[in-house]
């Protein structure tokens, strides 16, 4: 790919964050939540799991094939998410949906952004909106199970 705007890579920076950020990182095979889950309500959240993966391993390939740094630094500890490991995943579950609205939020904030710069990519342009859809596509999913 050709060198990339400024504004794109940070675009894409944004995004690997807020997926590097999100809440699904308490819902690992190592929190108490996925060993309590409900088959029903287990297999979505390792598909998720598996997805954020595979987003931030695309997040990244991006950003560095367009001559960028990925910022994938660990989240730091926040006190208010400290208590999330302990909590049901009756309570966790409409936290996770309402963090999955915020990042689909930002991917089409994103999306925008990115569709008004000159020479976006349309490889960088179809992953995003990918990406989008995936993330639309785990909210509906989440509304339909019960923990």
């Amino acid at each position: 790919m050709p060198p990339a705007p400024v504004a794109v890579i940070d675009a894409l920076n944004s995004l690997l964050e807020a997926e590097v950020n999100s809440i699904l990182r308490f819902m690992g095979a190592g929190y108490p939540h996925m060993n309590r889950a409900t088959a029903e309500l287990r297999r979505p959240l390792e598909q998720m799991l598996e997805r954020r993966e595979r987003r931030m391993d695309t997040l990244v390939g991006l950003i560095e094939s367009l001559g960028g740094v990925p910022n994938t630094a660990p989240p730091g500890v926040d006190p208010e998410e400290q208590y999330l490991a302990f909590l049901s995943l009756k309570f966790l579950l409409p936290r996770l949906v309402h963090g999955k609205r915020l990042i689909l939020e930002r991917y089409e904030n994103a999306l925008r952004a990115l569709r008004a710069q000159k020479d976006v990519d349309p490889e960088v342009l179809a992953a995003v909106e990918a990406m989008t859809q995936d993330h639309r596509e785990g909210i509906a999913l989440l509304e339909k199970v019960k923990p």
